[in-house]
């Protein structure tokens, strides 16, 4: 099994040319609502676990990786009144390119006869509406499928083993069914392909550094699931 691992929310970067946009709000960009708090710094520490890896810092604020193209926060608020035609050379640019390597390298594996293992790294504010989200890390994935919930078991296990009082939730703080990556990914690749959908509380995140004790139970869990039965079906 080869294992793939991506982190869509690295960063809050905005093109020159669509800078203006941010004018009146240039702090939107340090939020959780411009970027994933700590996911890259999690990712860095991961990705050397990967036979293939790759991560994005153009902000979320631009053009949403994690959304397919119908969804309709594809653009944000800030992206959305751009013409039809800036739009497209947006999606060209960072969001084609970006899915279609993940895609082609999945495609290219299966077709060497593997299977892919793929965790794409994300995080997630503590306090969202006012509302405490009552959780360490979530594991998403497709509950329907039984490879998927078998890693996600398997991966629960190996972090608790690490770390006995990480609070460990499926399918939280949202639903791994949920319009994203992985779920598109599952749709394109219905067999030999297994999608999780990492979610880091920010909470553990300073300075857009993750937790060194969360970085180092990720690593190594990943890495003891890589010896596991599962990744050498």
């Amino acid at each position: 099994m080869k294992l793939i691992i991506t982190c869509e929310h690295g960063g809050n970067e905005i093109p020159e040319a669509q800078q203006h946009l941010f004018l009146s709000n240039k702090k939107v960009l340090q939020t959780h609502k411009g970027f994933d708090l700590g996911a890259l710094d999690v990712y860095h520490q991961v990705s050397p676990l990967a036979s293939f890896a790759i991560y994005s810092t153009t902000s979320r604020l631009l053009i949403e990786l994690n959304r397919s193209l119908h969804h309709k926060n594809l653009f944000s608020e800030f992206s959305k009144s751009l013409s039809t035609s800036e739009k497209e050379k947006i999606i060209t640019s960072y969001y084609l390119v970006y899915r279609n390597k993940v895609a082609k390298i999945i495609q290219k594996y299966i077709e060497q006869g593997n299977k892919v293992m793929h965790i794409s790294v994300h995080s997630f504010t503590p306090v969202l509406n006012a509302i405490e989200r009552n959780c360490d890390i979530g594991l998403l994935y497709d509950s329907s499928l039984t490879h998927e919930k078998a890693f996600a078991h398997q991966m629960k296990t190996a972090l608790l083993q690490q770390d006995a009082t990480l609070n460990v939730r499926y399918n939280y703080p949202y639903l791994g069914k949920a319009d994203g990556f992985t779920t598109s990914l599952r749709k394109e690749f219905p067999e030999n392909y297994i999608g999780i959908e990492l979610e880091i509380n920010q909470k553990y995140a300073s300075d857009n550094l993750m937790d060194t004790a969360i970085k180092k139970a990720l690593y190594t869990s990943i890495k003891v699931l890589k010896n596991n039965a599962i990744f050498k079906t």
